[in-house]
């Protein structure tokens, strides 16, 4: 199954904003995802990456000593794909059973990124917003954290 969505890497050094797309195949592929982030780390500053998939959910991935802080938009979608279901071995949380795939939910640090203006109650609102897609809930976080416009440069908002 070919996984389709967009990966950017985020970065805030010197006060400023840097976002990059990562290669198409990181989109699925957590250790690949972690990798990269350390590469672009390693001249200081804060680095995350924002990875919006199949129009299904979101992830947030955010490299940290001694491992990763980590969000996915909704747990179910580790039921279908790999880089849902890294995140939830990564969490130590147990992949959801079918039968409670019907109500997507929250996993992992909904804080994440609440050094950078998105709180922990602001981030549970955007991921509850259910009439937005991915790309849309993440161009909000974009937004809040201040670097929407070079985010929505880099990713394309059709959904048809």
């Amino acid at each position: 199954m070919d996984t389709e969505g967009f990966a950017i890497a985020v970065a805030h050094e010197n006060g400023g904003w840097r976002c990059s797309q990562l290669d198409d195949e990181l989109v699925d592929d957590l250790d690949g995802l972690l990798t990269a982030l350390r590469r672009l780390a390693s001249g200081g500053g804060a680095v995350f990456a924002m990875v919006g998939v199949d129009d299904e959910f979101f992830a947030i991935v955010r490299p940290a000593p001694g491992g990763a802080a980590l969000l996915v938009s909704d747990a179910s979608a580790a039921l279908d794909y790999d880089l849902a279901a890294d995140i939830l071995d990564l969490l130590n949380v147990p992949t959801p059973d079918e039968d409670d795939a019907d109500e997507p939910w929250p996993e992992g640090d909904l804080a994440i990124l609440a050094d950078f203006g998105v709180s922990e109650q602001e981030m549970q609102i955007i991921v509850d917003n259910e009439d937005l897609y991915p790309d849309e809930q993440l161009q909000m976080v974009a937004d809040r954290c201040g670097f929407g416009e070079k985010f929505s440069a880099l990713v394309d908002f059709d959904h048809d």
